[in-house]
């Protein structure tokens, strides 16, 4: 069973809905470390915090594919929660997105995402 941050179309019951057909949407999360920033699909960039959801499911290929991870547009990386497990969440690339953002760094846009999730706080909690 894959548990992964959602923070956008996939925080809608009834998106979520027609997506999968076994799944668990959680309680309201904050994702610390990220900020979501808008685009032609919203992405997550360095720095603030980030609303959500944590989703879980046995169809990670179904989100995969609609996040298009294997085209390159997103993708999946793991980041720690605060009850000591961890939850995957997608990162899109801001720049076919069309989105204002920057990570740190030189080289592929995979390599920077991770960079920056390994040196820095990143995490989820549950919302106050």
């Amino acid at each position: 069973m894959a548990r992964v941050f959602v923070y956008g179309t996939l925080t809608d019951p009834d998106r979520v809905e027609e997506l999968l057909d076994r799944y668990e949407l959680g309680s309201e999360v904050v994702l610390q470390g990220l900020r979501r920033v808008e685009g032609q699909y919203p992405t997550l960039a360095p720095g603030g915090e980030c609303e959500g959801r944590l989703l879980e499911t046995p169809e990670i290929d179904r989100l995969d594919a609609y996040e298009g991870v294997e085209s390159g547009l997103y993708l999946r990386a793991s980041v720690p929660v605060d009850d000591g497990e961890s939850a995957d969440c997608y990162v899109g690339d801001p720049e076919p997105l069309g989105a204002d953002a920057e990570w740190p760094g030189s080289g592929p846009f995979e390599e920077r995402v991770r960079s920056y999730l390994d040196a820095n706080d990143v995490r989820i909690g549950h919302k106050e």
